[in-house]
């Protein structure tokens, strides 16, 4: 089996589609827009109840403690739709972070979410001094 290296984990993993995605994401995201590495996480377990979940990406405030953004990643040939943005919806529920994105190589969604519940979708991804 082919593998990609993780900068965040530290380790070799599955090169799969999806795995490509991430990879090139949090590069973006580190070398674009300027989000420290140390502040960033791959494969963030949460619990609620009994149910074990999975968050992508998980980036945190320079504090390294509060978390500030959940990124749900897909393969390029899955479209991001309403059941992707639910289970993002799930992670937030126990997060409570202020960005949320959904992204698959070929096309993203960015929101900030609203104090009253609303969503705000952004026409771009926020540099790390902008969260």
């Amino acid at each position: 089996m082919d593998k990609i290296f993780d900068t965040l984990r530290g380790k070799y993993v599955a090169l799969t589609p999806e795995e490509v995605v991430r990879q090139k994401f949090v590069n973006f995201l580190i070398h674009e827009k300027g989000y420290p590495q140390p502040l960033l996480a791959n494969e963030v377990e949460l619990r609620c109840g009994g149910k074990k979940m999975r968050c992508d990406t998980v980036v945190y405030k320079a504090d390294g403690l509060k978390p500030v953004m959940i990124v749900e990643y897909k393969a390029p040939q899955v479209e991001i739709t309403q059941r992707v943005f639910n289970q993002v919806l799930d992670y937030n529920s126990i997060l409570k972070v202020p960005y949320l994105i959904m992204f698959n190589g070929n096309s993203f969604f960015c929101c900030k979410t609203g104090s009253n519940g609303n969503y705000e979708f952004l026409n771009d991804i926020p540099k790390y001094e902008e969260l």
